[in-house]
């Protein structure tokens, strides 16, 4: 049997296979790995602009003063600093699920707390759409979320371009014969953004 041609010719073919869907795996991991680079670098650059809104925030309530609703501005500072840890665990662990899932639920709360926090009295520079709002306000507070809307606009996409390689990802190792092989090598499926939503 060890001498047969035949033998050789099929465990030749066999290791090119496996050598092949182990390259393949391993680029498509490292596509998913690149992909949560990019998402990386859009979310920084948000948290970025949330702390700029939330010093202007700051600067614009009187000295001494709170108002009730300024609580949502704060809300919305405990939802940043929340996406920045979420987003520093991923960062270190992007194939892991319950990373992957833990920025997803910070992503959802900060995106649930900016309307308040924009349209709150201790907003920075007052309410577009509140009576008595000065033209100079409403255009300061129209440019903040012109730039959020921006900003979720570019991570966004970067979700998507993440999602669709996590996808390929998980198509790979989940079929067979190549499941096998990620078996064997320990490759495991990813989390997707969206998957929680």
């Amino acid at each position: 049997m060890w001498s047969s041609p035949l033998f050789w010719i099929a465990f030749s073919i066999a290791l090119f296979w496996a050598l092949g869907a182990y390259n393949r795996l391993m680029r498509l991991r490292s596509a998913v790995v690149q992909a949560f680079g990019s998402l990386d670098a859009h979310m920084v650059r948000l948290v970025a602009l949330l702390g700029e809104f939330g010093a202007a925030a700051r600067h614009a309530q009187p000295q001494g003063q709170s108002h009730p609703d300024s609580q949502q501005v704060a809300a919305l500072q405990g939802a940043t600093t929340q996406l920045s840890a979420s987003l520093a665990v991923a960062r270190a662990r992007p194939l892991q699920a319950d990373a992957i899932a833990a920025l997803a639920a910070a992503r959802d709360v900060l995106y649930a707390a900016w309307p308040g926090a924009l349209w709150s009295p201790g907003a920075p520079q007052g309410a577009a759409d509140a009576p008595g709002a000065a033209p100079a306000q409403a255009v300061a507070l129209s440019s903040w979320q012109a730039l959020w809307d921006e900003h979720v606009i570019q991570n966004d996409r970067a979700a998507q371009v993440y999602d669709d390689a996590v996808a390929q990802y998980n198509a790979a190792i989940s079929q067979f014969p190549a499941s096998v092989l990620a078996w064997v090598f320990g490759f495991k499926a990813a989390l997707g953004l969206r998957a929680n939503g």
